[in-house]
C-alpha cells in the first residue's frame, strides 16, 4: 500500500520495549527516519512557543519499557546523536553536528542502569525452608514462598538519570511534543498510560494516569521482571500502586498514537523470532534460556501480528462499505452516516495509515545478543540493522 507521507498532518512514532538491545534499535530506526526527512519534535513547550514545525515532524511518541527511554529522551529535545553519544557508540555524528556543539548526553553505564535490590534481597532468608507447610505444600509452593525476591535490581537508577542529567522540565505537560509513556498494573489486569491527560480516564483494561512525572512514569515501564523489581508510584491518595513493564499486558500500542489524533503511525518493534540459519543451527542445542526467549518472542510477534492485522481488517471492511455504496449508486447520507457508526463502534481512524518497521528473521544478531548489554560493539551492529530495517521500510512510501 502507497501512502501519501507528505499529506499527513500529524505523525506519530511507537517504540516498544526489550531492553538495551530493543534501544539500540530504535537508534538506528530514527537515523534511518532523519535519513528519509523526518525531524523529531522535542523540547520546551515555553521556549518553542508559535515556532513552525517543518514538514515530516513527529509530534507524537509512545514508548514501552526501552522504548520509553528513547521516546524520552527525543521528547526531551535531544538529537539522535545525543542517544549516541549516551551509549557511547563509535558511529560518528551527522555533518550538521560536526562543526557545532549539541547536548550531550551523560554517558550510561551498569551502575546507572542497574540499581541493587537490596531490600527484597534481604527478604529472601533462608528460615523460610525450614516451615513444614512449605514440604507438605510440593514444589511449587516451595518456590513461591522461599523465592521471593521480587526482581535483582530496581529502576531506580533509570529514573535518578532521567531526573538528574537528561530532563530540564520533569513533567509531561511541559513538552512542546505529546509524550505517552505505558506500562502495566502489577495488582490489576490493564495497561496504564501516562501523559498529559485532562483527567484518570480507566476502562477495564486501560487506564490513564496524570499525576505521574515523567522519569517516575519511565521507571514504571522499564521494570522488566525478574531483573527490575516493580515500580512503586503511589497514587493521589497515597496508596501504593506498583508498576512493570509497558509491552505485558499489550505488545504493540500503536492504537494510542490513532486515539490521540494521529493520521500516521510509525512503529519500531525490535523482537524477531529466531528462524533457522545454517551459521547458527538449531536452538536446541543452545539450552533453555535460549529456548525461552524463543517462546517468549514467538508470542510477543504473534501479538503484534494479531494488532497489525486487525487494523488491516478495519481498513479492508472500511473500504468495502464505502466502494460498495458508490458503485451501486446508493444515497451518500447513508453511506456516510454508516461509515461514522462503523469508525465509532471499532475505535477505527480510516484516515491513519501505518509504517511498522521489524528486523528480518535473517537478522539472528538481533535474537541472539544479550538484552541488556552495553559493549559498545554489539550495540553499533544493532544500530546497524535497526537503520537498514528502517530505511527497507520507508523506502516503500518515500
Amino acid at each position: 500500500m502507497n501512502i501519501r507521507i507528505r499529506n499527513k498532518k500529524k505523525i506519530g512514532l511507537v517504540l516498544s520495549g526489550g531492553g538495551i538491545k530493543a534501544a539500540a534499535y530504535h537508534i538506528g530506526v530514527c537515523l534511518a527516519l532523519k535519513a528519509k526527512g523526518f525531524h523529531f519534535a522535542g523540547g520546551s513547550k515555553k521556549l518553542l512557543k508559535n515556532r513552525k514545525r517543518p514538514d515530516l515532524t513527529i509530534q507524537l511518541y509512545v514508548g514501552s519499557s526501552a522504548g520509553s527511554f528513547v521516546s524520552t529522551i527525543l521528547a526531551a529535545g535531544y538529537p539522535v546523536e545525543s542517544l549516541i553519544t549516551a551509549f557511547q557508540l563509535g558511529l560518528g555524528v551527522s555533518p550538521e553536528y560536526s562543526n557545532q556543539d549539541f547536548r550531550i548526553l551523560t554517558p550510561l553505564t551498569y551502575r546507572k542502569i542497574f540499581d541493587i535490590n537490596s531490600a527484597s534481597l534481604l527478604n529472601y532468608m533462608p528460615k523460610t525452608f525450614l516451615s513444614r507447610s512449605l514440604v507438605t505444600g510440593g514444589l511449587e509452593m516451595l518456590i513461591k514462598n522461599g523465592f521471593k525476591v521480587n526482581g535483582l535490581f530496581t529502576t531506580k537508577g533509570v529514573e535518578k538519570y532521567l531526573r538528574q542529567y537528561v530532563l530540564i522540565e520533569n513533567d509531561f505537560a511541559s513538552l512542546d511534543p505529546e509524550l505517552y509513556i505505558v506500562a502495566t498494573q502489577l495488582n490489576h489486569s490493564r495497561k496504564v498510560i501516562f501523559g498529559n491527560f485532562q483527567e484518570n480516564l480507566q476502562t477495564p483494561s486501560t487506564k490513564q494516569v496524570n499525576y505521574a512525572s515523567i522519569s517516575e512514569a519511565v521507571a514504571a515501564s522499564t521494570s522488566l521482571p525478574p531483573i527490575f523489581s516493580p515500580y512503586n508510584l503511589p497514587n493521589l491518595k497515597g496508596e501504593e500502586r506498583y508498576y512493570y513493564d509497558g509491552e505485558i499486558r499489550e505488545t504493540l500500542s500503536a492504537h494510542i498514537a490513532a486515539d490521540q489524533g494521529c493520521d500516521l503511525v510509525i512503529s519500531s518493534f525490535s523482537m524477531q523470532p529466531y528462524h533457522y540459519t545454517d551459521k547458527i543451527g538449531s536452538l536446541h542445542k543452545y539450552g533453555i534460556p535460549v529456548i525461552l526467549n524463543q517462546a517468549l518472542y514467538q508470542v510477543l510477534e504473534q501479538k503484534t501480528h494479531k494488532h497489525i492485522e486487525w487494523q488491516n481488517t478495519l481498513r479492508h471492511i472500511h473500504k468495502t462499505i464505502d466502494s460498495y455504496f458508490k458503485t451501486h449508486n446508493l444515497p451518500d447520507e447513508d453511506r456516510v452516516k454508516l461509515l461514522e457508526t462503523f469508525n465509532q463502534r471499532f475505535n477505527h481512524n480510516s484516515e491513519t495509515d501505518y509504517i511498522h518497521i521489524t528486523p528480518l528473521p535473517q537478522n539472528y544478531e538481533m535474537f541472539m545478543v544479550d538484552h541488556f548489554s552495553l559493549n559498545p560493539k554489539i550495540l553499533e551492529r544493532i544500530v546497524r540493522i535497526g537503520f537498514k530495517s528502517g530505511i527497507n521500510a520507508l523506502r516503500k512510501h518515500i
